[in-house]
């Protein structure tokens, strides 16, 4: 399990695409960041709820109507990540979340000691909402459209 954006290198991710316009977009861009799909999972409500269109493997489109409001659902669970503060809570936060046992199954699989430096994997959720919330602020600044396609 790979907690960061990345390239097109995992075969179970979801692309974060903004080289399209309304109607179409270029699948797997250069300029694409990618999230493997059991941490996009932790924040796939944020998706859903920005969007009433969402669709996880046709794609969503997030323009400036969705984008702003997908920002602030971010931004919420940002927040909810941020005031994590002990291993209980940080293994209640994620359990609570889509698919957020998966996770932590995945998180077991991956590294039999994380329970001993949690605070890191933590770190990292934290840095991938906030590359996620730098990523649609580019678009509404750029009034580019955010396309989310899951693979």
């Amino acid at each position: 399990m790979n907690i960061a954006l990345s390239d097109a290198e995992y075969l179970n991710f979801v692309e974060f695409n903004i080289t399209g316009d309304n109607d179409a977009f270029h699948r797997c861009d250069l300029e694409s960041s990618y999230l493997d799909t059991v941490v996009f999972n932790l924040v796939q409500n944020c998706f859903e709820n920005a969007s009433k269109t969402y669709d996880y493997f046709a794609g969503t489109r997030y323009n400036s109507r969705t984008i702003i409001v997908l920002r602030n659902e971010l931004a919420a669970a940002l927040e909810s990540f941020d005031g994590v503060s002990s291993l209980d809570e940080f293994t209640g936060c994620i359990s609570s979340r889509f698919m957020g046992k998966d996770f932590l199954l995945s998180l077991e699989a991956d590294d039999h000691t994380w329970q001993q430096h949690w605070q890191d994997y933590l770190g990292r959720i934290i840095q991938v909402l906030k590359d996620l919330i730098e990523l649609v602020e580019k678009c509404a600044f750029e009034e580019r459209i955010l396309w989310v396609i899951g693979y």
